[in-house]
């Protein structure tokens, strides 16, 4: 039974798999993205189309939008021809990574047009986007939530995180400086027990065993480091953006986060040396250049 049409603006890497997941509970779903093979996929599986992100929202009363970075997301949603231009949008649910400042300009000039804001990043990558498994965290008042949650509900398991804005973006932050900093760790102490002999596949079996169990040696590394593909899915921009802006709102709520500046500059290394379009388990390439040894199985 086809429950409501729904709206989702960027549907790349993350947005396309969520958009499957839509057409297969039976929504409906009018999609937009600059890239426009990646509409046609979608358009092959069910989805509308439509031309302008204004023109989502002229036909659709809730928009989902998955964007990279918080300059494209307020374009998107507030700038010309963009979702709050539209006729028929009433609420608009972010899936992004945009920090709690992005989350609180957006949602500001969106109540000045009558429009309710959710917040909802998630986390668990394309493998959790495509299997149903995301952490799906939401901020926003009771009311709204009523409302998103049978939606979200279909991405993974929704964690409710306050009322206000922004406050889904501080606990997405707070998770992805922790990945970045356990794959750096990890990637160190690989590093240093390859250099002296141990073999990478035991020495990954034994952290997983012991109290250094983490995401990076039980997934990022047997998969991506030790073939030597890196190709978890995940790019180096987008995960020295999100520890930039975690640093960043921690420091202004005078938080201090001595390690995670490390992990911030540890992120500007590998971001300078293999660019931010490469896949994040590259970190792992910066220790081994400057180890001298390569982690493979």
């Amino acid at each position: 039974m086809s429950v409501t049409t729904l709206g989702f603006v960027g549907v790349g890497r993350m947005g396309a798999p969520l958009t499957e997941r839509l057409l297969d509970a039976d929504y409906g779903v009018m999609v937009y993205d600059t890239n426009r093979a990646a509409m046609a996929r979608l358009a092959s599986k069910g989805a509308d189309t439509a031309a302008s992100a204004k023109a989502v929202a002229d036909r659709c009363e809730i928009v989902l939008v998955s964007l990279p970075t918080p300059d494209i997301l307020q374009d998107v949603v507030l700038g010309p021809d963009g979702v709050s231009s539209g006729s028929k949008v009433k609420t608009v649910i972010d899936l992004s990574t945009s920090g709690p400042k992005a989350a609180a300009i957006v949602a500001t000039g969106l109540a000045y047009k009558e429009i309710d804001w959710v917040d909802s990043p998630v986390s668990g990558g394309v493998k959790g986007a495509e299997a149903g498994t995301l952490a799906v965290m939401v901020s926003c008042p009771p009311e709204q939530r009523a409302l998103v949650e049978p939606i979200l509900g279909h991405f993974g398991k929704v964690f409710y995180t306050g009322d206000k804005p922004g406050q889904a973006q501080v606990a997405k932050l707070a998770n992805n400086i922790l990945a970045a900093g356990v794959m750096v760790m990890t990637s160190e102490v690989m590093a240093m027990g390859v250099k002296a002999g141990l073999d990478p596949s035991t020495l990954l079996q034994i952290i997983q065993a012991g109290s250094g169990r983490n995401s990076a040696a039980g997934d990022k590394f047997p998969r991506c480091v030790l073939p030597g593909t890196f190709d978890f899915g995940f790019t180096i921009g987008l995960s020295y953006k999100d520890v930039r802006m975690c640093v960043d709102e921690a420091e202004a709520m005078g938080v201090p986060m001595v390690a995670g500046a490390a992990v911030r500059q540890m992120l500007a290394i590998a971001n300078a040396k293999y660019g931010g379009d490469s896949d994040f388990t590259n970190i792992a390439k910066v220790l081994e250049e400057w180890a001298g040894v390569q982690i493979r199985g």
